[in-house]
């Protein structure tokens, strides 16, 4: 066999398995020899040569044999190390040598974890429990029957710090494995970086090699397609060889836009967690936490009660926001030397409570509401009373009643003119089904997040 033979088996390799497939796996490949009826090639990694003999090994013996080579198995050897991988026709393949992982501080640095972020720190509340419940058992290190562990919720309810928790978790707890964290946004770096020096088989080698996967803000990989493929090939990897996945995102896996329907049903698998927005008494217990710490900082400062109380009912939709608040205020009443009360807070908070207190129109909840649900506006407001309609006006005129000051007349009137009593009929109409269907629960949880951001 010649390096002639081996080309014309490439263009047929080419055609047969496309182009992606063809320069990541076959032209990394260089003949060697052929030897009673064993073809060697080199490799640049034992990886690529357990890949190509268990994917494509076949394909090649057959191709070769179609061009008149007797060719009964494939060797690959990697020059350096000479540890070759065998691939036959028979379905028996011998196991390449296994290679050592990767440390975690020599090759698979991710992003930096934030020391505060641990469970200790972590202030749990009814809308964040079940998602804290299962970082928990992820986090213990003992079998997880879900696999992937995906949390979703707004910004700033807590996904990155139960992500980092888990990661603190994991090393305190078993330093030999190999966890790895890193954004959406890193990943598809590295992957970027791969394709253009030519190292996709390191990129390959190295996210495959890991024990348990982390990536935050999933939802940046949406409409990057070279890099979901990649994504995906490393998520079935790392699943078939029960490895522990665990992503977050500002969304729920069918919500994400341009995210292919293949990675979707993938992440809905696992255990999809919701966190909700916080309620007050979450806020109010998260004001407190944090009140412990800086008492250690600022001793000589006194906080008059009521203040917490205040910014819990005023600072809703974001805990970075409402923790900055009181980073803020107990920085400046120590410059000023003076205690913290409640016209103090407003006087040192009044940009902050002004963008709070944001007023949602109308008129914006039911643009949203129609981009919702794919209607045209003119539609839900217009006479027309069939459900594809109906059911969205109604839960406009919910949020309408919900999250404005307007009245049921006004309500009505900008709804195409309609009486008080059918936007009272809409709004009890919705009450009943969020408690019974939880698809109109999860659209109003989703629009109150996208009117309140």
């Amino acid at each position: 066999m010649t390096n002639e033979t081996w080309a014309t088996v490439q263009t047929k390799l080419k055609k047969a398995l496309g182009a992606n497939n063809f320069s990541s796996w076959i032209e990394p490949l260089e003949f060697s020899k052929l030897s009673e009826g064993v073809v060697t090639f080199h490799v640049p990694t034992n990886f690529i040569g357990n890949y190509v003999s268990q994917n494509f090994g076949d394909q090649i013996i057959y191709h070769m044999n179609q061009l008149g080579e007797s060719v009964r198995r494939l060797e690959f050897a990697v020059p350096a190390q000479q540890r070759p991988v065998q691939t036959s026709a028979s379905p028996a393949v011998a196991a390449p040598a296994p290679t050592p992982k990767p440390t975690v501080a020599e090759d698979i640095s991710g992003s930096p974890l934030d020391a505060r972020f641990t469970f200790d720190t972590f202030v749990v509340g009814k809308p964040n429990e079940l998602a804290h419940a299962a970082a928990r058992r992820v986090a213990d290190g003992g079998p997880v029957t879900f696999n992937p562990l995906f949390l979703y919720g707004g910004v700033g309810l807590g996904k990155t710090h139960l992500m980092h928790a888990i990661a603190h978790e994991l090393k305190q707890r078993s330093p030999e494995l190999n966890v790895l964290y890193l954004s959406a946004e890193q990943f598809m770096y590295r992957f970027i970086t791969a394709l253009r020096e030519r190292k996709m088989m390191d990129f390959k080698q190295l996210f495959r090699s890991v024990d348990v996967l982390m990536v935050d803000d999933v939802q940046f990989i949406g409409g990057k397609d070279s890099t979901q493929e990649e994504f995906f090939h490393t998520f079935n990897a790392l699943v078939d060889g029960q490895k522990q996945i665990i992503i977050s995102a500002d969304r729920a896996p069918g919500e994400i836009k341009d995210l292919e329907e293949r990675i979707k049903s993938r992440l809905q698998c696992g255990l999809v967690v919701d966190l909700h927005p916080t309620d007050y008494e979450l806020r109010l217990g998260i004001l407190q936490s944090k009140v412990e710490v800086y008492a250690a900082q600022y001793p000589d400062l006194e906080i008059a009660p009521g203040v917490l109380e205040f910014l819990a009912h005023r600072i809703s939709t974001n805990v970075r926001v409402l923790e900055g608040a009181l980073t803020r205020l107990f920085a400046f009443a120590s410059l000023v030397g003076r205690e913290i009360t409640l016209e103090l807070t407003q006087d040192c908070l009044s940009d902050v409570l002004k963008a709070s207190d944001r007023k949602v129109t109308v008129e914006e909840i039911q643009r949203k509401v129609s981009e919702h649900y794919n209607i045209r506006l003119s539609d839900m407001i217009g006479p027309k009373r069939v459900r594809n309609y109906a059911r969205p006006r109604q839960v406009a005129m919910y949020l309408a009643k919900t999250m404005t000051s307007r009245s049921l007349p006004e309500i009505g009137r900008r709804f195409g003119g309609r009486d008080h009593t059918t936007v009272m009929h809409g709004v009890r109409r919705i009450e009943e089904l969020k408690v019974t269907d939880s698809q109109i629960a999860d659209d109003l949880e989703l629009l109150r997040r996208a009117l309140e951001e």
